[in-house]
């Protein structure tokens, strides 16, 4: 299928021929009939991702911040192969669109084959044809609504949201600053509301339209004087109730507009990405209310509402996102607003790339613009152009290799070291979203890609398959890749439950394939396993801490959604007990969790079956720049100490010996290495088997202990 798609590193913008979504539970397959291009958002991604990377920075400097951070606790050779990675990929545009259902996920069966419905989400609802859409993010379109007016409705919820933030009444004023698309849908929504309304923009043509939507006067901030004097005689000399700012831009004059058209205790709400240094005397004076209008209506940014379709009771939270969208296409339907004459040009999606070029020079005036895309059937969409074999490359006896997920860890700490091995050839990438494959494809050179992981899973002429998904998914698809007889790398971790492990077991007792590696790769880091050959053989009862400096998630994080993917520990915790065992070459055999300061803190005590004890402090709230990782090794008269993976330290003796690293090598380089090869010799795995299951479960006993206040028997 098609879809618009730009690289942020070279900000080139592209129509690309990639593979549609799957049709998942909890939402629809939307075959899209109209996308609704947004003149703000939009074209502010397109002009940042021209800008240098210094450009870059200067107009993010929130991102800079968590770049340097990872700096201090990665190393800047990893950071900087995240932050490309990131970069150099094609993102997907837009967020509106009018569709028809070709397909009902499980969960959603309030809609059928062939509805026509409104679509939401920056995630969702692009310019492709096809998109998968959440069930909280889709409405029908009531009969009679054209669909390409029906595409302006997530932009419509937009600037609804904003005017009941202004909880405008019957009879107000209220002055629209920014006459863009979001402004001339705020002035419709105000006269409809019985609002007096107002606008000023820089753009003579726009003030008209709005007048001609209802408008009482508009005018350009050169000419603020006589709007004031209009709105003074309509509003009895007191000014504006509601002033809506849906401007963009550097300029400070729009919350100066503000304050002077405002009357007392007016309200004045924040729509667009509008400068805000308020001038205190004007604000105080009038004790002005600033409010800001978050994006669709209550649910955005909540994964729970967005993804998983749990509702907010009307009794509580009368107008959610969803609602907004009914609420707009039934005004259309009822013809109480006008949409049709805010179209100003629809594009062919093929020819995206030069209309976004049209848009940005202005040559084609206007607020709304569309893209219309033709009737391909769903087959014929799923038929992406093949990829070119480089020539050159013999791959006579290498592992063909599968990957199911190819997010930023897969493509930035796994597939380079892939992709630079001879013995290794990347065949088939499933991902759920569209350019995750498609960007994979154009870095490593998969030669098919799919948004389907049953084609990974099914497909006779891979080695092994790589698992890089959701916790959640892990255990599910690592039985179904070792029933179908593959080889399985697995990300950490193994699984989030006893019965999962459990039926691991059980499918490998079945099918005697027991050919599994979890991505436990500290293990394999040069600095720490040359810092064990120098401490030597560790023997009983030794002690070791390890203490982990997590950090705090972002609280968008899908870590955080414990009911589903499991607690924070138990999806990153294999890692250091994985560790702790190879260090002892012991199997732990209890472990005794308690909960730290902070939510999803904890301190594991781990018991190990040759007498030794090991330590786990896994916290989130220390600082962004202190190391992520230090272990203290005591036993034998000896000590050792690896710091964050770029300097080890021994005391045998009198003094220190110190080696330190170029760069901070946590091990997947050489973990990778001796898979393929474990793969393509038939030697044994890197860990066995027994060793994964016995860190699976005490990962999995740390939240049993939580539970329950006692030590836990593994």
């Amino acid at each position: 299928m098609k879809q618009v798609a730009q690289n942020y590193k070279s900000g080139e913008l592209a129509v690309l021929d990639v593979p549609p979504p799957g049709c998942r539970p909890g939402g629809v397959l939307v075959r899209s009939l109209y996308s609704l291009i947004s003149t703000g958002t939009e074209l502010m991604k397109v002009g940042e991702a021209k800008l240098s990377l210094v450009g870059k920075a200067k107009a993010r400097p929130d991102q800079v911040k968590k770049v340097l951070d990872t700096v201090a606790q990665q190393g800047l050779r990893n950071t900087y192969q995240k932050v490309m990675n990131k970069l150099d990929s094609y993102t997907p545009l837009g967020y509106s669109l009018c569709g028809v259902v070709v397909e009902v996920g499980a969960g959603a069966e309030e809609f059928s084959v062939g509805q026509l419905v409104a679509a939401a989400g920056n995630e969702f609802a692009l310019h492709a044809e096809y998109n998968w859409v959440p069930v909280n993010l889709c409405v029908p379109v009531p009969d009679g609504v054209r669909p390409e007016e029906a595409a302006f409705s997530t932009v419509g919820a937009i600037a609804m949201q904003g005017v009941r933030q202004a909880e405008v009444q019957l009879g107000e004023t209220a002055v629209v600053i920014g006459l863009g698309l979001v402004g001339q849908l705020c002035v419709r929504l105000l006269v409809a509301a019985g609002v007096r309304v107002f606008g000023i923009d820089t753009v003579e043509d726009r003030c008209r339209m709005a007048e001609k939507a209802g408008a009482l006067h508009c005018s350009s901030p050169d000419d603020v004087a006589a709007l004031e004097r209009s709105l003074l005689a309509a509003s009895n000399g007191l000014g504006a109730d509601h002033i809506l700012l849906a401007a963009g831009g550097s300029s400070n004059g729009p919350v100066e507009t503000a304050a002077r058209l405002a009357r007392d205790r007016a309200r004045i709400v924040d729509i667009g990405k509008t400068k805000l240094d308020l001038p205190w005397n004007a604000y105080y004076d009038k004790e002005l209310d600033l409010r800001f209008s978050r994006s669709y209506g209550p649910g955005r940014y909540d994964d729970r509402y967005e993804l998983q379709g749990i509702d907010y009771p009307a009794g509580y939270v009368r107008w959610t996102e969803r609602r907004n969208l009914e609420c707009f296409v039934d005004l259309i339907a009822r013809e109480q607003i006008d949409i049709g004459s805010l179209i100003a040009a629809t594009f062919p999606i093929a020819d995206a790339t030069d209309a976004y070029s049209k848009l940005s020079t202005g040559s084609v005036p206007g607020v709304g613009f569309l893209f219309e895309y033709p009737d391909v059937p769903l087959e014929q969409a799923k038929q992406v152009a093949p990829r070119v074999e480089q020539p050159g490359k013999s791959t006579s006896g290498a592992v063909r290799l599968g990957f199911v997920g190819a997010g930023n860890y897969a493509s930035s700490m796994l597939l380079p070291h892939l992709q630079g091995n001879d013995d290794a050839v990347l065949a088939r990438v499933a991902t759920n979203k569209s350019l995750s494959a498609a960007n994979a494809q154009r870095k490593f050179g998969f030669e098919a890609i799919s948004t389907d992981a049953d084609e990974v899973l099914g497909d006779e002429s891979l080695d092994a398959i790589f698992v890089v998904t959701r916790h959640s998914t892990h255990a599910e698809l690592t039985c179904r890749a070792l029933e179908a007889g593959k080889a399985v790398f697995v990300e950490k971790p193994l699984a989030l439950t006893t019965d999962e492990v459990d039926r691991i077991v059980a499918t490998v007792e079945a099918t005697g394939n027991d050919r599994l590696m979890v991505g436990f790769n500290r293990r394999f880091a040069p600095l720490l396993t040359d810092l064990r050959q120098r401490f030597g053989d560790p023997g009983g009862n030794s002690s070791l801490r390890y203490l982990v400096n997590a950090g705090k998630l972002d609280p968008s994080s899908w870590y955080l959604d414990q009911g589903k993917e499991g607690s924070r520990f138990a999806g990153e915790g294999g890692h250091f007990i994985d560790t702790l065992a190879w260090w002892l070459d012991s199997t732990p055999t209890e472990v005794y969790a308690v909960p730290g300061p902070d939510a999803g803190d904890v301190v594991v005590t781990l018991r190990f079956a040759n007498g030794s004890v090991g330590t786990i402090s896994y916290v989130g709230g220390g600082n962004a720049r202190f190391p992520k990782e230090t272990i203290d090794i005591t036993g034998g008269g000896r000590n050792a100490r690896l710091d964050n993976f770029g300097s080890a330290s021994v005391w045998s003796g009198r003094k220190p010996a110190t080696r330190k690293a170029r760069g901070t090598d946590k091990g997947q380089r050489v973990e990778l290495e001796r898979f393929v090869q474990a793969v393509k010799t038939g030697s044994p795995m890197p860990i066995s088997f027994d060793s994964l299951i016995a860190t699976t479960r005490a990962t999995i006993a740390v939240d049993r202990s939580l539970a329950s206040g006692a030590p836990e028997k593994v």
